[in-house]
């Protein structure tokens, strides 16, 4: 029986813009937008956010080096990030839903400690939330088991009754080797379908 319904929030519970932030907020071509997101969200550094082991300079340090004729739009991307997310109201009214039911809600995300305050400041999904875990908080992030078990043991969670949604199959994987039921999200659409189904 499913009591515990857990989130991963990157588009699960928000969608991204960050080619169109590129270029309608930043002025950038598209191919440039690509190329410098794709250097970004491509290179360990990024990975290295989502882990909270070096600060936000000390990564843009490291892209400086690999990239240094893209500096300053990368330090801009990172400085006004909050522009990159796309709220998505629908599932978060179905979240609510979900809690006024009985079931328990928490997140579990890879995060850099600075976009996810820039993408979830003001979110109300929030406010139905008990709890949850942030890669940068324990510098270890999804797949690996041991951020599963930081959420479970964190809250005191039976794992056969977690229910887990994350848009990455390998995260997907790793819940499920962590005892959880869990399921990939592949749209906004396909994720309210199933979250009606809990109802």
């Amino acid at each position: 029986m499913i009591k515990n319904i857990i989130f991963d929030v990157g588009n699960v519970l928000l969608s991204y813009r960050w080619k169109e932030m590129l270029m309608k907020d930043h002025g950038m071509s598209e191919e440039d937008a690509e190329r410098v997101g794709n250097e970004m969200f491509d290179s360990p550094y990024w990975a290295i956010l989502d882990l909270g082991t070096e600060t936000d300079e000390q990564v843009l340090s490291g892209y400086a080096k690999i990239y240094p004729e893209d500096e300053k739009d990368m330090r801009w991307f990172i400085e006004n990030a909050e522009l990159m997310k796309i709220d998505r109201p629908k599932i978060w009214e179905l979240v609510h839903k979900l809690k006024e039911k009985g079931y328990h809600i928490y997140y579990l995300s890879n995060y850099s400690k600075t976009l996810f305050n820039k993408h979830t400041g003001g979110a109300s999904f929030f406010n139905d939330m008990e709890g949850g875990v942030v890669s940068y908080e324990v510098n270890m992030a999804k797949p690996d088991i041991r951020i599963y078990k930081k959420l479970i043991d964190k809250y005191d969670l039976v794992p056969e009754e977690c229910l887990f949604f994350d848009d990455l199959k390998a995260n997907v994987e790793g819940a499920i080797k962590a005892g959880m039921q869990s399921k990939v999200v592949t749209s906004e659409d396909a994720l309210a379908d199933m979250l009606k189904e809990l109802l």
